[in-house]
């Protein structure tokens, strides 16, 4: 059979199996994600003094589904890591939340999920990847994994205390409004740091992975983005300041952590909650440093001319850091419509360690609810992106190098990679959402040659 009917087959075969997951992945939310009024047992004191239950062990669970398909773009040639025209992928991921409290405090919890399906092209050919529901690896069956294990311990220090609400990873209770937050186990660094309200989770509003976090922000992360780590929060008044260090993958873009933690990440980030003609708003700047075993891509430049190769950051690894800022502001315009913006630039001379292949980017976008159309629950999202890499990053794709997520084997015409993208999120019933999404991708992989591409998407997801 030809190789070009063989990709047809595992493409039907994805596609096929996927679908059959939908079933079973709401099926699973429907039986696990429930709250036991059993769970809330203990009473703690709200902000107006009144008892508020405390729960003592929680379970939540969620399913999605996600769609893509891309046109029939230009392509007059491809690489090893080119975006396809006229192609099409589905992922579904179902999770379990299970939570307790361990002792005054202190919340366990453990997030088993299965998963199933492939990003477009395997997740290849866009810096600002399409859809942050896929990961860097895929199966065509469902298969389990543990993505989230930690602890999280509270230090309450002051007297004025907040609701804290029931949701996946949080028991209902309350604390005070300063205070200290140790999280300690495996989990997601964004899960702490670059959380923006507005666009921060491919299951509820945007999709490109340059919308939902910083696109320069190479958090430590293995090929589906969790990390083994440690961080401290330190909550005072309209401040908050946090730290952390993290496990990064034992070589660049791998699927296993390293087992010494030699290879590990600095993270830091300083958070200012304020108010501005009655509507809240924060503005936080996150840092990070990366330390390990890093390819600077002038010296892989170098090697190859002297060699005749094509050049590889992998042959010229030392120990080094690659750092990186991002400043991320979010701001209330009235109660239905929100806007955010997230500016960012890092190291762009060493090989990109773990999430993608941006040395600096620009985000600006809006969230609208349907107030005004009397569907206060539906979301209207919308955000432009401007992603670009540096001059030596250019000449290294220019030469056939490849990048964590790029790479058309040349790179004669660069430019700034533009992506426009708008969601409608409409609310089904109550914890299940329909969402339909259009990206729009100027120089993909910051080549002019191909492109420009659109991408629609339709996404499915319930939750408890």
């Amino acid at each position: 059979m030809p190789l070009n009917n063989l990709d047809q087959l595992h493409a039907r075969h994805a596609r096929r199996d996927s679908r059959l997951s939908v079933g079973a992945t709401l099926t699973l939310i429907w039986l696990a994600g429930f709250q036991s009024s059993a769970a809330r047992a203990d009473e703690s004191a709200g902000p107006d003094g009144q008892p508020i239950p405390e729960e003592r062990w929680a379970v939540h669970a969620q399913a999605t589904y996600v769609e893509q398909e891309t046109d029939a773009f230009p392509a007059p040639y491809s690489g090893p890591n080119s975006l396809s025209p006229s192609s099409g992928r589905e992922t579904a991921d179902a999770t379990l939340y299970v939570g307790a409290r361990l002792w005054p405090g202190a919340e366990g919890w453990i997030t088993p999920e299965i998963d199933q399906g492939f990003g477009l092209d395997d997740t290849l050919g866009v810096a600002g990847f399409t859809s942050g529901e896929a990961y860097k690896v895929g199966k065509n069956q469902p298969y389990l994994r543990l993505p989230r294990a930690f602890i999280r311990q509270t230090f309450n220090t002051g007297d004025e205390r907040e609701v804290v609400e029931a949701d996946a990873d949080q028991l209902r209770g309350s604390r005070s409004q300063d205070r200290w937050v140790l999280t300690l186990g495996k989990f997601g660094v964004t899960d702490v740091f670059d959380a923006n309200r507005y666009a921060h989770d491919p299951r509820a509003d945007f999709f490109n992975w340059a919308a939902v976090d910083a696109g320069v922000y190479d958090y430590a992360a293995d090929a589906w983005g969790y990390t083994l780590g440690a961080c401290v929060e330190r909550y005072l008044g309209p401040w908050t300041l946090r730290a952390g260090i993290f496990d990064l993958s034992n070589i660049p873009n791998s699927t296993h952590l390293d087992p010494g933690f030699h290879e590990f990440q600095y993270d830091g980030e300083l958070e200012r909650r304020y108010g501005l003609f009655g509507q809240t708003g924060s503005l936080r700047l996150t840092l990070f440093d990366s330390r390990g075993r890093m390819g600077l891509l002038d010296q892989a430049l170098q090697l190859a001319s002297l060699t005749g190769t094509v050049p590889n950051a992998a042959d010229v690894r030392q120990y080094r850091g690659r750092p990186g800022a991002s400043l991320d502001v979010e701001q209330t315009i009235s109660a239905d419509l929100g806007v955010f913006a997230r500016l960012g630039k890092a190291a762009g001379n060493v090989e990109v360690y773990e999430f993608t292949d941006i040395d600096r980017s620009v985000e600006v976008g809006a969230a609208i609810q349907g107030t005004r159309w009397h569907r206060h629950d539906d979301t209207i999202g919308i955000v432009a992106i401007d992603n670009g890499i540096s001059a030596v990053r250019e000449r290294y794709l220019a030469a056939g190098g490849l990048g964590v997520l790029i790479g058309d084997g040349r790179l004669p015409h660069p430019a700034a990679e533009q992506i426009l993208e708008t969601y409608y999120r409409l609310a089904v019933r109550s914890g299940i959402h329909l969402s339909l999404d259009l990206q729009h991708v100027e120089n993909p992989g910051y080549n002019t040659d191909r492109g420009p591409v659109w991408v629609v998407a339709v996404r499915l997801h319930a939750q408890y």
